[in-house]
C-alpha cells in the first residue's frame, strides 16, 4: 500500500510499504477513505523528530470502510463505514471504565511514562502505524471504531476521530454554563470547532483570538466575535471590555507549544529539534521549551474564579507557570488528551440530522490525494493558500 512516512525534520514522503494484517483477535483492517492532517502532526514534522524513526507512518484522524476483522471483534463487520479514534483504548480497564480513555491501562506506555497509545504518534505513544495511508490496522477494534451512517460526506463524521471530540472536551472542561462567555485562544481547526461548540451549547458570547485573516473570517461566518491580534496590543484588556471588565468565564487555549510571541522559547524549541536524538530528548524532557504566549493570554483573560481549559499540545517538562497570579485569581485548570469515545454519544445528534449545526462541512479548506501529502504538510505549516484544514484522500 501507499503511506505517508516521516523521513526527517520537515521531510515526509509517500512510500510503498507492506499492507497491514490482522495480528490479534481484537484487530480490524480499515480501508481509508479520508484521513486528515492535524496541527499536532506539525509537531512531528518539525519539532519532535527525536521520537520518530524514518519510515514511521503518520496520521491519527482516519475513517474508512472495514475490510477485515479479527475473531474478537463483533460490533463492526466488513463493509461498515467507521471513524477511528486517535487514541487506542480497550474500553474495559480501570481507566476506561471511568471514561478516561486517553489513559487506557491496556495500551498505556508505562515504559515512557505516558498514557494510552496513539495512532501515528512517536515512540512515546506506542509507535503505532498511523492512518495517512491506504489501509490501517486498528488494534482494540472490539471497542474503538465508531460506526457511522452511510449518508453525508466523510467530513460530516471524520472529525469525530479527533477535532470534534477534542473540541467538545475543551468546552466541557471550560465548565461552560448557559449564558456565560467563552474565549478561545487560537483559531486553528480545534479553536474553530471549540468556538462553534460553545455556541451550540448555549454560550451567550464566544470570543476568539487569532492573527490569520482566513481563520478570523471562518469564525465570523459562524457567529463568533473575533479579536485580530494584528490590530490589538492587549488581548486580555479587549476581552475584559467585552465582559463588563470581568474577563471570560472560561478560556480555551487551543494553540499549544508552537504559539507565536515568545522568541527565546521558539529559539530553544527549534534548537532542541536540531540536536542529536539522545540530547534532544533530554532537552525536551528537562527544559521548558514550549512557547507560552497563548497560555499567558489565556491566564490573563479568564475572570477570577474562572476556568482555563488547555487543549493545545505541550511538550516541555519545565514550562514556567505564573502560579502567583493563578492562585490569587482562584483559577481552575483542566487539560489533557481527549477521551474520544466519552463524548461521541453527546455529539452524534448534531451530526446525523438534516442540518449541520456544528458546520462540520465548513472546516476543510483543502482536499488532496494522498500522493500530494508532502506538499500539503508544507502548505498547512506555512498557512499558504488560506489553508486551515487538509483532508487527504487515499
Amino acid at each position: 500500500m501507499r503511506a505517508l512516512t516521516w523521513q526527517g525534520t520537515e521531510k515526509v514522503s509517500v512510500e510503498t510499504v507492506p499492507d497491514p494484517t490482522i495480528q490479534e483477535p481484537t484487530d480490524a483492517i480499515v480501508r481509508m477513505t479520508s484521513t486528515a492532517i492535524c496541527g499536532s502532526d506539525l509537531h512531528l514534522y518539525d519539532v519532535l523528530g527525536m521520537y520518530l524513526d524514518p519510515g514511521d507512518i503518520l496520521g491519527h484522524e482516519p475513517m474508512g470502510i472495514v475490510e477485515e476483522v479479527g475473531s474478537g471483534v463483533t460490533h463492526i463487520k466488513p463493509g461498515d463505514r467507521v471513524v477511528v479514534p486517535f487514541n487506542i483504548s480497550c474500553g474495559s480497564c480501570w481507566m476506561c471504565s471511568r471514561g478516561f480513555y486517553a489513559q487506557c491501562e491496556t495500551t498505556q506506555n508505562v515504559d515512557q511514562g505516558k498514557g494510552a497509545s496513539l495512532f501515528g504518534y512517536t515512540k512515546l505513544y506506542g509507535q503505532v502505524p498511523g492512518g495517512q495511508a491506504e489501509y490501517l490496522r486498528v488494534p482494540q477494534a472490539h471497542f474503538g471504531p465508531i460506526k457511522v451512517p452511510d449518508e453525508h460526506p466523510d467530513e460530516r463524521f471524520l472529525y469525530l476521530s479527533d477535532v470534534l471530540t477534542t473540541s467538545w472536551q475543551a468546552v466541557r472542561y471550560a465548565d461552560l454554563q448557559p449564558g456565560q462567555t467563552i474565549a478561545v485562544i487560537g483559531l486553528g481547526p480545534i479553536g474553530q470547532m471549540s468556538a462553534r461548540i460553545a455556541r451550540y451549547l448555549n454560550a451567550d458570547q464566544v470570543i476568539a483570538v487569532d492573527n490569520v485573516p482566513e481563520r478570523l473570517e471562518m469564525a465570523r461566518r459562524h457567529g463568533i466575535t473575533v479579536i485580530d491580534e494584528r490590530e490589538c496590543d492587549d488581548v486580555p484588556a479587549a476581552i475584559a471590555d467585552l465582559t463588563d471588565g470581568r474577563g471570560a468565564d472560561g478560556v480555551i487555549e487551543a494553540v499549544g507549544m508552537e504559539a507565536h510571541g515568545t522568541p527565546f522559547q521558539e529559539f530553544a524549541q527549534r534548537s532542541a529539534g536540531l540536536l542529536p536524538d539522545a540530547l534532544a530528548k533530554k532537552a525536551i524532557d528537562k527544559v521548558g521549551v514550549d512557547r507560552m504566549a497563548a497560555l499567558r493570554t489565556a491566564f490573563a483573560s479568564v475572570r477570577r474564579a474562572g476556568t482555563v481549559s488547555i487543549i493545545g499540545v505541550y511538550g516541555g517538562q519545565a514550562d514556567p507557570f505564573p502560579m502567583m497570579d493563578l492562585f490569587d485569581k482562584g483559577v481552575t485548570l483542566r487539560m489533557g488528551q481527549a477521551h474520544v469515545k466519552r463524548w461521541v454519544d453527546e455529539i452524534m445528534p448534531a451530526l446525523t440530522g438534516d442540518g449541520d449545526p456544528l458546520g462540520t462541512e465548513d472546516l476543510r479548506t483543502h482536499a488532496v490525494p494522498l500522493e500530494q501529502a508532502p506538499q500539503a504538510y508544507e502548505m498547512f505549516k506555512e498557512k499558504k493558500d488560506g489553508c486551515i484544514k487538509v483532508v487527504l484522500k487515499p
